[in-house]
């Protein structure tokens, strides 16, 4: 049997990060057959590392929201034409698209047009808007993989072959980095209470949330030993996704300048363990709600787009929360400023109560335990020595091949 070729995909920083994973994954997963696979497509440096032949970086379609989209709209016409082509030219085996479905779901149907399998993995959010894309779901995709409980049902209602695997950050062990290492690294004072604050990793969403983010951090300095709990000072640490290019980097750094003038500020490139040892976070919906939950980490979300994009959303939008800690966990865990509500004061006044030990601190603490308990499955007999929700993502890619998967594991 011969190596297959693989065709990888993924547009965002997080879905970028699980790429990796299971391009490394399959890998290890083909290699007790003695064999190998060829991986292509779009993706980030992580991906790249793991071994994929990069036809479009996932930094230059990164985009969000309706209006944002727009605005790039040629720029992502001219990375997807690209992708297609080289679809056309190298036919791979089997195609593995992680979420970003403006793009993906167009790639998908390219993908069917040929009599390629495709494996999308880490759904869309069909269940909260566009439920009118399942019919796309229905259509071009061969199996769906999700990492969140209640979305399997959903799919399956819909005729859908679905899979819950787990999520990936579920499977990572805690942070081994101590506190007084990350903070030589990161040039913080251990004897201060850190603050994280995580603006999301496109610039557009940084543009937006970050000012916001620091003029909070300018209020919480003022307020010094009131606010700050058991520790007197205050110190801001904001972690920089991987995807983000030179050019980004210094935007933000300008940001913080300009913001955050006199603020003890740090950035880092350790999001995990700047999560981990934070007091409390400040953090843009998304998959980083889902870490800092994972990690126990009390925090507030919080969510801006533009004006016309929040109008549409509104209105379709058919969920009671924005967070995904809350969604999962099918109530308020954790404090939500959207749009307009997210103002600096806004943020103070949710994140105060979380900063000293007590009721309230330890009980965001105890809902986002459940949280973790809610994201893990137990082993399902996949027949892989240590099953991860990557792992089984490996194994279904290689089942749907037709390729051999790696026996049981005698326990």
């Amino acid at each position: 049997m011969s190596d297959p070729s693989i065709f990888i995909s993924a547009g965002e920083a997080s879905g970028e990060h699980y790429g990796a994973l299971l391009i490394d994954e399959l890998r290890n997963q083909l290699a007790l057959s003695g064999r190998d696979a060829t991986f292509l497509g779009m993706g980030g440096p992580r991906m790249v590392q793991a071994g994929l032949k990069r036809i479009v970086r996932s930094e230059d379609v990164a985009v969000m929201g309706i209006t944002e989209v727009v605005r790039h709209l040629p720029r992502i016409y001219r990375e997807f034409r690209k992708l297609k082509a080289s679809i056309r030219q190298h036919r791979p085996d089997i195609a593995i698209l992680i979420d970003f479905p403006d793009i993906h779901f167009k790639l998908a149907e390219e993908f069917h047009r040929l009599g390629i399998p495709v494996i999308f993995f880490v759904s869309p959010q069909l269940w909260a808007w566009k439920k009118h894309r399942i019919k796309l779901v229905q259509k071009y995709v061969s199996k769906m993989l999700v990492i969140f409980p209640f979305e399997e049902p959903f799919y399956r209602e819909h005729g859908v072959e679905v899979t819950f695997v787990g999520h990936p950050l579920a499977d990572l062990s805690t942070p081994e980095i101590t506190r007084e290492r990350f903070a030589r690294e990161a040039g913080l004072n251990p004897e201060r209470s850190w603050i994280a604050l995580l603006p999301g990793s496109r610039p557009k969403e940084i543009g937006d949330n970050l000012p916001q983010m620091l003029a909070a951090a300018r209020i919480l300095s003022l307020r010094g030993p009131r606010a700050a709990g058991s520790r007197k000072e205050f110190e801001f640490v904001i972690p920089l996704a991987p995807t983000l290019n030179a050019s980004q980097r210094k935007m933000l750094a300008a940001l913080v300048r300009h913001h955050g003038e006199g603020l003890p500020v740090h950035t880092v490139d350790d999001a995990r363990g700047a999560l981990y040892h934070a007091r409390a976070s400040v953090v843009a919906s998304g998959t980083a709600t889902v870490e800092a939950a994972l990690l126990g980490n009390p925090f507030i979300a919080v969510y801006r787009v533009s004006k016309l994009t929040y109008e549409i959303a509104r209105r379709i939008v058919k969920v009671p929360f924005v967070a995904m800690p809350n969604l999962i966990a099918g109530k308020m865990v954790v404090p939500e400023l959207i749009q307009n509500a997210f103002t600096a004061g806004n943020i103070v006044r949710q994140i105060e109560p979380l900063l000293p030990e007590g009721a309230v601190r330890e009980s965001m603490k105890m809902e986002l335990a459940r949280i973790r308990d809610l994201l893990t499955i137990a082993p399902v007999g996949f027949g892989v020595e240590t099953e991860t929700a990557i792992s089984r993502v490996a194994a279904i890619t290689l089942k749907q091949l037709g390729s051999p998967v790696p026996a049981p594991v005698e326990s």
